[in-house]
């Protein structure tokens, strides 16, 4: 998903927006969630921008999506881009630290 989203309507107010951005956001990482994995892939994994313009996006992670929609409507901006693409993800194992040993 690559998308500016506009902060502007003439009938919808802000907050109602706001909210339906966030749920439409919500709705997409669901539905790439459940898309079948590939047979060496544990997860989907997300990279995720965030900005004014797609030039000015820097990266964030999944989990700040939200508090970054936010910020945009307590700066009243009247756009702002967002770009969530999937990437398959593996897990890795955690070092094994010796017993007794800090």
């Amino acid at each position: 998903m690559k998308k500016t989203f506009q902060l502007t309507h003439p009938k919808i107010k802000l907050p109602r927006l706001v909210e339906a951005i966030k749920y439409e956001v919500k709705k997409y990482i669901k539905r790439e969630r459940r898309k079948t994995l590939p047979q060496d892939v544990d997860f989907w994994d997300f990279d995720c921008r965030f900005g004014a313009d797609e030039a000015t996006s820097e990266v964030i992670h999944l989990s700040e999506i939200n508090k970054y929609i936010s910020q945009a409507e307590t700066k009243e901006l009247a756009s702002f881009y967002l770009e969530i693409l999937v990437k398959p993800g593996r897990r890795t194992k955690k070092p094994q630290t010796k017993p007794g040993a800090f």
